[in-house]
């Protein structure tokens, strides 16, 4: 299975299918963070990782033999290995260790490196160049993002090994998005999902004990929001995620995420009722502006990207 003809004629922009999924995937990723907060009291961060892991792969593994999807060819398993090792497996679990040694502002400003990762990655790695109004939009997403954090950090001292990990899940992030790419050129992203899901669920496996120790003790709600983690934030929009992603470039799809900030503002008010300030709703509303001008196409790139390609058919 080769899809190279379906993401090599999207480069130069994004269709309305892969818009709607990228939106499914800012507001899953969104409310994760509102059931986190539940979950992560009654559960370490390796046990919540896995547990959330576990529910996605039997989501994803039912999808799989109720359309007997095949398994992927042999070339796209290294980016399934790296992505679902590094951003299934080991970003998770930092994310949740980390987000317990420092404040919620603190983590999100340090996570939100990962989309400028993608981007300096992406231009280099997967050769998409370096567009001008990519970068400015992601600089000002990012101003955003760090607008978001300060509004919500609580001010006391951050733990160094907390802004430590999550500067690694940031990496792994990075890493993990662009790993993805080259193995949607031959893979589904069902397939990329789903196999990377199995990754991930492997690489945690060693947390199975503290997982089943905690389950009996926690309490009902916490269980069902680790439960939602799995099927909706993991399962749906990794799947939506990847979808898009084989119709986008991988910076353009980084540069994206910067809209979950806000989206998370939104959330924990209709929720929570956790009234944002002005300044959180500044840095949101700046958020939201990047990623509009991270999307916009420069002057004549689409018709160059053309001419590069007709060169190379011929």
């Amino acid at each position: 299975m080769d899809h190279t003809g379906s993401t090599s004629g999207t480069a130069t922009g994004t269709d309305s299918r892969a818009l709607t999924a990228a939106g499914v995937t800012v507001a899953l990723w969104a409310s994760a963070f509102v059931s986190i907060r539940v979950s992560a009291e009654h559960f370490s961060p390796g046990a919540l990782a896995l547990g959330r892991l576990l529910t996605a792969s039997l989501a994803l593994g039912c999808v799989l033999l109720v359309k007997q999807v095949p398994l992927p060819p042999r070339k796209a398993w290294p980016g399934i290995l790296v992505s679902g090792v590094l951003w299934f497996g080991l970003y998770m679990v930092a994310l949740n260790w980390g987000e317990q040694q420092v404040d919620a502002g603190t983590a999100a400003m340090v996570v939100n490196i990962g989309p400028i990762v993608i981007a300096l990655l992406s231009g280099w790695l997967l050769k998409e160049g370096f567009p001008p109004a990519l970068l400015a939009g992601m600089a000002v997403s990012f101003a955003g993002a760090a607008v978001v954090g300060l509004s919500t950090s609580q001010g006391g001292p951050a733990s160094l090994t907390g802004v430590l990990l999550c500067l690694f899940a940031a990496l792994a992030y990075g890493a993990g998005v662009v790993a993805q790419k080259p193995a949607l050129r031959h893979a589904s992203p069902l397939q990329v999902t789903t196999y990377g899901c199995f990754v991930g669920t492997a690489v945690t496996l060693p947390f199975a004990g503290q997982l089943v120790t905690e389950l009996p003790e926690a309490p009902l709600p916490a269980t069902l929001n680790m439960l939602y983690l799995g099927l909706f934030p993991t399962a749906l929009a990794f799947t939506t995620w990847t979808y898009a992603l084989s119709r986008t470039t991988a910076g353009k799809m980084g540069a994206t995420t910067y809209a979950v900030p806000a989206a998370v503002v939104l959330i924990a008010w209709a929720t929570l009722g956790e009234v944002p300030g002005r300044l959180t709703l500044l840095g949101g509303a700046i958020c939201l502006a990047g990623v509009a001008l991270s999307r916009r196409r420069g002057r004549g790139g689409g018709r160059l990207r053309t001419v590069r390609k007709l060169r190379q058919d011929v």
